[in-house]
């Protein structure tokens, strides 16, 4: 045999290797470039060689990968190698990248178009596209960096879905379910990223493939220390240069740690494990009525209410407090009309020795407040038209009846009520019961420097309970020292029943009883504040 027949039989011998072993392929012809030492061969480490397996496992089963892995790894390299792998021993193989810019997307598909130019010629084949955002061959394979638009994967069948930082892209969801009819008919997808909070798609569907046999999603769990080149002393370096919350979302895939969660998560754990509980009745239609404790004739209440815009996605919330204590003994959460939440308020709060009934008066609140004013109920709290800041203060706009029903959330009280939520919860100072509140905490997150819920999520029971901590910290605390201020000036009383000179407020409004407060809504004991 000639000198030129042999080498044609063992460019034959290997291109039949690499056509069935995508790892013999990379470790033999691929190459990289290393931000160190340039361009240097792929010399896969065993755990990604371990990952290319159950890629080719997967894509042979129509089942889908979700990787969740520390930072530098190299999973996005593998990734993109096994992409080239697929377009050139296959036919009309069709592979979309999605990332949280473009950009990112695009440096994959950079990745696969910078190995396939270092390939020795006789596995290149003609390429009729090759740009940033596309490489695209003759045998009708191509690769491209799609919009991360809820529509990129609808347009096209789509042979495999590369998700790079998966859990970092806004409307994955719509994404996903545009993809599913492309990918229905055998395509395989790949879901890729660090821990970004929980609630997210990548939180649910690596948790659905954890525990779920029937998930279609592969769990792929690599963190920091399948890499044979790190030990503990890099570990501790990663603290030192991250902080140790961050070091743990990019190294141990820690989702508790990790996103911009408003509420620390590891805390939120720590509230299921101790004081979540099931409530001991769920009353109403639906079961929407949490309760934890029934009313006790010798404690006092507030109900603190955040009333629903109207939509199929809001809902109205609210929470009973016992207010000594500061524990949650009830909760409400559902879609009732204006009149009718109005209605259930009067109920529930009348039947917690007419507790203190604080409602969110923005928008459609005033509808289910002119409810429970139509019904007479004499403890509906009352807020200052402009904002106080002492017990003085808020006096004064008792004496000058310049209140509105209801309280006023606004640009600068919702920053407030937010840090007042987080610094109880902080402190461990309330007491939460419902895992309802707990779901919603571990959602609510900081997005364009707003505390607000993630996409596709609700913060109606999280602004009730907010509400109810900042009118604690500020309005129930200003009545207090009033009471005290009060009784001061009662003390200064004559013997024969004239008031000393210069008394520490009038007390023209006083009725007999000096803890009778007369409001709009009638006459309010206070006697509960003692």
């Amino acid at each position: 045999m000639s000198q030129e027949a042999l080498i044609k039989k063992h460019i034959q011998l290997e291109y039949i290797k690499c056509a069935k072993d995508p790892i013999h392929f990379m470790k033999k012809y691929v190459r990289i470039q290393h931000p160190q030492r340039g361009t240097i061969p792929f010399h896969l480490y065993p755990f990604q060689e371990g990952v290319l397996k159950i890629f080719q496992k997967n894509q042979n089963e129509s089942r889908y990968n979700i990787i969740n892995k520390s930072r530098q790894l190299g999973i996005s390299t593998v990734t993109a190698g096994y992409a080239l792998w697929l377009m050139l021993f296959h036919h009309d193989k069709n592979i979309l990248v999605l990332a949280t810019k473009r950009e990112t997307a695009k440096n994959l598909v950079t990745k696969v178009r910078f190995a396939y130019q270092a390939l020795p010629s006789w596995l290149q084949i003609d390429t009729p596209e090759n740009n940033v955002l596309t490489l695209r061959l003759s045998n009708g394979s191509q690769i491209k960096a799609a919009s991360k638009a809820s529509d990129a994967g609808r347009s096209e069948a789509a042979s495999l879905l590369i998700m790079d930082e998966a859990a970092f892209i806004d409307n994955i969801g719509d994404v996903w379910t545009a993809a599913q009819q492309t990918l229905a008919t055998g395509g395989s997808a790949i879901a890729l990223s660090t821990p970004n909070g929980t609630g997210n798609w990548f939180h649910k569907t690596w948790i659905d493939a954890e525990t779920n046999p029937e998930s279609k999603f592969v769990a792929i769990k690599l963190p920091w220390d399948v890499h044979p080149e790190r030990d503990q002393s890099w570990r501790d370096e990663q603290d030192k240069i991250l902080g140790p919350k961050q070091a743990a979302q990019e190294c141990d895939c820690s989702f508790l740690a990790s996103g911009a969660s408003v509420i620390d998560l590891e805390l939120l754990e720590w509230y299921s494990q101790t004081t979540q509980e099931d409530p001991i009745e769920k009353r109403g239609m639906g079961g929407n009525l949490w309760m934890w404790e029934y009313p006790d004739y010798s404690r006092d209440y507030v109900v603190v209410a955040d009333v629903a815009r109207g939509d199929s996605s809001d809902y109205s919330a609210f929470h009973v407090i016992d207010i000594e204590s500061n524990t949650q003994v009830a909760e409400f959460k559902g879609q009732p009309s204006t009149k009718d939440y109005g209605n259930i308020l009067v109920g529930v709060a009348t039947e917690y020795n007419n507790a203190l009934l604080v409602v969110e008066n923005a928008n459609v609140g005033w509808a289910a407040i002119q409810q429970i004013i139509d019904r007479g109920y004499p403890n509906l709290y009352y807020s200052p038209k402009t904002e106080v800041d002492s017990a003085q203060s808020y006096l004064e706009k008792w004496e000058k009846d310049n209140l509105v029903p209801g309280f006023t959330t606004s640009a600068r009280t919702r920053p407030l009520i937010v840090g007042k939520l987080e610094a109880y919860i902080r402190d461990k100072s309330l007491t939460i019961r419902s895992k309802r509140l707990l779901e919603e905490l571990k959602v609510f997150i900081w997005k364009n420097g707003k505390a607000q819920a993630q996409s596709g999520y609700n913060d109606d029971l999280v602004m009730a309970i907010g509400i109810a901590m900042y009118i604690r910290d500020t309005s129930l605390k200003f009545r207090q020292q009033g009471l005290e201020l009060t009784r001061a000036a009662l003390g200064n009383i004559r013997k024969n029943g004239g008031y000393s000179q210069g008394g520490v407020y009038n007390t023209s409004k006083v009725a007999n009883n000096p803890y009778n407060m007369e409001t709009k809504g009638g006459i309010e004991d206070l006697r509960w504040l003692l």
